[in-house]
């Protein structure tokens, strides 16, 4: 009996193994059949995406970059044309090295062997995957390299546009220019489409506008092997974006006009349209070549970022002056507003003013006599003007007419890096200097000196606000964003009311009349000679800090003086610094413009013209006829 039950109880064990063998089988074969499920069934579409991105490539198809033209929109400015990028693809790179072939590639495009070797990192030596080391190559280049492949194996090429400005020099700094875009620039950018080969703009309506001009790159997607190899399959191609075309609100004739009438004289021309805010010219000089940043090879970029004339700044914008005696004007509307001082009633001026134990001079030393606040604003008196400042005014009253004129504050304009100037208060330099307002200090700011400072377009916009009875507009330079394609407007600028003054409406009539009194009996009357338009001005000279002999000249003016068609009006801002040797240039550029323009003259026909008039300036200014000897 005991035999028999241990027999079964030795059964029931071996049995009960059996079955949790069994089960652990059973389980482990249920687990091996999901995970095989979901390999095949759930994750099929994972692994397929995975297999794909690896054996496929993509090759950026570069986006034609928008055309910039000026307002007639009949000739571009900036445009593309053919260049190629060369590629080279290490792994097919055989006879020679890597370096070999860098350094023979070198000779052929006058680029450096250290530029081009850096595009091909160490790491890809055994890759099938191009490496783009240069852009902007010539047809010339490439041709040579075409007909020489079997010295250049692992070298091949594709197209990339070049960008290529048709007219340069001073509106060089209103176009910019475009170039590759650094690591910097791409940790801010890379969030909007930008990536490490992006070409973006870099200066001026290039980099305003940079986002409308580009477009969206396409692409080529071809398959490869496991190495990088192509196969041979039909590529799929996604077509590009091209980016829109600009039309601007330069007048190219003007602006030639306007360049040249300022000549190689540091400084900067500003012609507006008081109606609408649209700038017709903007020069500033020095300037520079864009051209010579877009191609591949040694450039003067380097020599010109040291150059002391400062060739990349546009002093329309970026440079404060001391505005000078075109500052009386903010001084002559706080009078004739405030009524704090009889326009009519004189001041008496002796050709000095002692402040303290400082004497200072007016500008003609034997006085000027006794005048009243016409007479003083077209002789600029100095003495009048500070006397009215000190007395009458005061530098609360000073700035605030200065604040509501448009001098204290940034502009807007649709151009990267404007500097505002400044219009100072007492709360300013106590807080800046930690010492108290002078009476000295009302003085100088009353005749645009001391502390005040502004740049050219704030004035000029100052004068479209006169023009306007207390109303400026923005001053812009972009007009309409144009379809490439169909032509079709997609944006048009609109002008904009940039702000507006309390001042009373007759004091701007009475200011206005003011300032076409300076050129018929002030101080420019010598100099604004021609017969297209009348002109009503200010004229100015300013100090500048260890220059004691020369003078920053201001032209401040707008024209026609009366017109019943408002649209006809321009505000045209000549500003020549005093770096310069002195010849009181910028009212004589200035009339020579409103000849041009309201002549429909070229600079070259104007300056014929007044010399047959006998215009006592124009006797000096050399033609291309007269070096040639009248040929």
């Amino acid at each position: 009996m005991k035999g028999f039950l241990g027999s079964s109880s030795g059964s029931n064990v071996s049995r009960g193994r059996l079955i949790g063998i069994g089960i652990v089988i059973v389980l482990i074969f249920f687990v091996y059949l999901t995970h095989l499920f979901s390999l095949q069934i759930v994750n099929t579409v994972i692994y397929q995406k995975q297999a794909k991105d690896v054996s496929e490539r993509s090759d950026i198809i570069p986006a034609q970059r928008g055309k910039i033209y000026d307002r007639n929109y009949d000739y571009p400015l900036a445009m593309n044309i053919d260049s190629f990028a060369i590629k080279v693809t290490p792994a097919k790179v055989t006879d020679i090295s890597i370096d070999e072939l860098v350094e023979k590639i070198s000779k052929i495009i006058n680029v450096s062997t250290d530029e081009l070797r850096r595009r091909i990192p160490r790491s890809t030596a055994n890759q099938y995957q191009a490496v783009e080391i240069v852009s902007g190559v010539s047809f010339e280049n490439i041709s040579y390299i075409s007909e020489h492949i079997d010295e250049f194996k692992g070298v091949s090429w594709s197209s990339a546009p070049l960008r290529y400005y048709n007219m340069t020099g001073s509106i060089s700094h209103i176009l910019g220019y475009t170039g590759g875009i650094t690591s910097s620039e791409l940790q801010v950018l890379y969030n909007q489409g930008y990536s490490y080969d992006s070409v973006l703009g870099k200066r001026g309506i290039e980099k305003q506008y940079d986002m409308i001009l580009r477009g969206n790159n396409g692409r080529r997607i071809k398959t490869v092997d496991v190495k990088g190899r192509d196969i041979d399959r039909e590529d799929l191609i996604e077509p590009p974006e091209n980016g829109m075309n600009l039309r601007l609100t330069i007048d190219k004739d003007i602006q030639e006009l306007a360049e040249k009438a300022l000549g190689p004289r540091k400084g900067t021309v500003i012609v507006l349209q008081p109606s609408t805010g649209e700038i017709l010219a903007m020069v500033s000089y020095p300037n520079y070549n864009p051209n010579l940043f877009s191609i591949p090879g040694p450039t003067n970029f380097g020599v010109l970022s040291l150059d002391e004339d400062f060739p990349f700044l546009n002093r329309a914008i970026q440079s404060q002056y001391a505005p000078a005696s075109t500052f009386k004007l903010i001084l002559t509307t706080a009078l004739l507003d405030t009524e704090a001082f009889d326009p009519e009633q004189t001041i008496t001026c002796e050709g000095e003013l002692t402040i303290g134990n400082r004497t200072t001079h007016c500008h003609k030393q034997s006085g000027h006599g006794p005048l009243n606040l016409r007479e003083a604003l077209e002789q600029s008196c100095n003495i009048y003007f500070g006397t009215a400042g000190m007395e009458y005014l005061g530098i609360d009253n000073i700035s605030k007419y200065a604040q509501y004129l448009g001098l204290s504050a940034i502009t807007g304009i649709d151009l990267p890096g404007e500097v505002s100037g400044l219009i100072p208060t007492q709360a300013w330099k106590e807080s800046v200097f930690n010492n108290s307002w002078q009476m000295g200090d009302t003085y100088n700011a009353s005749i645009g000196q001391g502390f005040v400072s502004s740049t050219p377009l704030q004035v000029a916009n100052e004068i479209a606000m006169i023009v306007n009875d207390g109303m400026a507009y923005k001053p812009h330079l972009l007009k309409e964003v144009i379809d490439p394609v169909s032509g079709e407007v997609i944006e048009r600028i609109e002008p904009e009311v940039l702000r507006t003054s309390p001042i009373r409406y007759e004091t701007f009539q009475t200011l206005k009349s003011y300032m076409r009194s300076v050129v018929t009996d002030g101080t420019s009357n010598v100099v604004i000679l021609n017969k297209q338009t009348e002109v009503a001005a200010k004229t100015g000279t300013g100090q500048a800090w260890g220059l004691d002999e020369n003078w920053h000249s201001w032209f401040a003016s707008y024209a026609p003086y009366e017109t019943d068609n408002p649209e006809e009006r321009v505000v045209v801002l000549t500003m020549v610094e005093a770096s310069n040797d002195w010849d009181w240039w910028a009212p004589k550029a200035a009339d020579i413009i409103y000849e041009g323009i309201f002549g429909d003259k070229s600079y070259e026909q104007v300056i014929r013209d007044f010399k047959k008039r006998r215009v006592w300036y124009a006797w000096d200014i050399p033609l291309e006829e007269d070096l040639n000897g009248g040929q």
